[in-house]
């Protein structure tokens, strides 16, 4: 009899580390995206999924736990990795900082990945205005207006856009 209880469990096991693996396999995950996704509850009312309980906190923590002394969850590399990614589609730092924070990354890890990571954000910010409105930047108000809401839109710092005005200008 005590085999038969401890069956439920072991598949449940299974079927998380499973999951686990399926959600790591597809993107680089922070712990708090990991955990979020592990918890919550299957997406199609009905099926055979949606028909097994739940995996309890301790599962969830043991899975997590499992991930980290397997090397498979590191939310350093994350940060690392996802400003990266960012910064290559053409966000600046402000938005990065607060996609960061929605992935729940605390402050400190991505400062500590921010000031590692070797982005030039000035260059970068002009290289977007540039690929966005053409060469020469537009030096009208009006137009350079539109320029700083973009760039601003995009994440970047007030100071680096003024700075692409103050070169512009020598």
């Amino acid at each position: 009899m005590p085999e038969a209880a401890s069956s439920p469990r072991r598949s449940a096991w299974a079927r998380l580390l499973d999951k686990t693996t399926r959600i790591l396999a597809m993107r680089d995950h922070s712990e708090h995206e990991l955990r979020r996704k592990l918890s919550a509850a299957p997406s199609f009312p009905g099926s055979k999924a949606a028909e097994q309980p739940p995996f309890t906190p301790e599962e969830i923590e043991k899975a997590i736990a499992w991930c980290y002394e397997h090397r498979w969850l590191d939310d350093e590399q994350f940060a690392a990795r996802f400003i990266v990614s960012r910064s290559r589609k053409g966000y600046g730092p402000q938005r990065i900082r607060q996609e960061l924070q929605q992935k729940g990354i605390d402050r400190a890890t991505a400062e500590t990945a921010m000031l590692a990571c070797e982005v030039d954000w000035q260059t970068m910010a002009r290289d977007m205005a540039e690929r966005k409105f053409g060469v020469p930047l537009p030096t009208e108000w009006k137009e350079r207006a539109k320029v700083q809401r973009f760039l601003l839109y995009r994440g970047f710092f007030m100071e680096d856009i003024q700075e692409i005005y103050r070169n512009f200008a020598d």
